[in-house]
């Protein structure tokens, strides 16, 4: 019986295995989201490669990914999935980190990978940088009111947003334990890359979370280190879509009574994020500056005296108120 010839070296698919589990996951412990991220830039690759160079998957080498290819790749990327320029750049850096990758184990690659690395990025339009006025984020911090635990919920929550300028992944990720409430009292967030970092509350935000912890449900069965400071049904915890749809849904009755708030901008949880650098920088305060100090009071001290706090005053008590392909596809679920 004839033994069946060993598959070529630089199949692409052992190489993208190793770049996702061994240096994705394992080298740069990237989160979910960047693996999934990642999966389907490789994705779109791997299938215009089977449709456009007529090269399945599981045939595809390291050397059938050349300059030329790669080109006209992003080419198709804008002409025939009518993707944008910020799209088309963050599909070339995907590349270019696999490519980066392969030269490294195998250095005989190296000048054809060179040549994908030279390939630039398109400019793209300036960030839109809308944001919200001081008087406008009090309207919004003072819409859900008090009415029920879940009213609570949502103003703290977007107090919460406002004042530690947190994205929406690290909202959602909070947890009881993320919450230091001695004063300063801080909030344990965790961000892009594993990255850890300790913001500070001003003080009536801090009345605000603290009211909220003395009174809120607490997961039954569970410790504070795995009990959602932000629960939804269930005492799930909140998603990305969750906090979007509660904030518009408080974005349009801010909107009922005063037609003129805000208009012509769309209002996401980033708009808080961007809101808060921006009054920073209006107070003429360096938020480089100001997050690269060591000491949690000082940070406190600074942003406080730095621009007048918006969040409600103290809550009343609520409690009376009642194939490769395949394999790529399970990667970041």
């Amino acid at each position: 019986m004839t033994p069946r010839p060993a598959p070529p070296p630089d199949l692409a698919g052992r190489w993208l295995a190793r770049f996702f589990t061994d240096h994705l996951a394992g080298e740069r412990a990237a989160s979910p989201r960047t693996v999934a991220s990642y999966r389907d830039a490789m994705k779109l690759l791997l299938t215009w490669f089977k449709d456009a160079e007529r090269i399945p998957p599981e045939k595809l080498r390291l050397a059938d990914i050349d300059r030329p290819r790669i080109l006209r790749f992003l080419d198709w990327l804008e002409t025939g999935r009518g993707c944008s320029a910020a799209t088309r750049n963050q599909r070339l850096a995907v590349i270019k980190s696999f490519c980066r990758y392969t030269a490294v184990e195998q250095p005989d690659r190296l000048d054809q990978v060179t040549k994908i690395l030279a390939i630039r990025q398109k400019k793209t339009p300036a960030p839109d940088l809308d944001h919200l006025t001081g008087d406008q984020v009090k309207a919004l911090l003072a819409e859900p009111g008090t009415a029920s635990p879940r009213a609570v919920r949502d103003t703290v929550l977007l107090a919460l947003a406002y004042d530690t300028a947190a994205r929406v992944q690290e909202l959602c990720d909070l947890d009881v334990a993320g919450i230091r409430r001695s004063r300063p009292m801080t909030v344990v967030i965790r961000g892009k890359g594993s990255t850890i970092r300790y913001v500070p509350v001003m003080d009536p935000t801090a009345q605000l979370v603290a009211g909220y912890l003395d009174h809120r449900g607490r997961h039954p069965g569970v410790g504070a280190g795995a009990d959602p400071l932000f629960a939804g049904p269930n005492h799930s915890r909140l998603t990305r879509s969750g906090v979007a749809k509660l904030l518009a849904r408080h974005v349009r009755a801010v909107r009922a009574r005063d037609p003129g708030w805000a208009p012509g901008l769309p209002v996401t949880p980033h708009t808080l994020r961007r809101t808060r650098a921006m009054h920073l920088v209006q107070a003429g305060v360096s938020t480089t500056e100001i997050y690269a100090r060591a000491d949690a009071e000082i940070k406190r001290k600074a942003i406080e005296n730095a621009y007048q706090p918006l969040t409600p005053g103290a809550l009343p008590d609520w409690i009376s108120d009642t194939s490769l392909i395949s394999w790529l596809d399970s990667l970041g679920r």
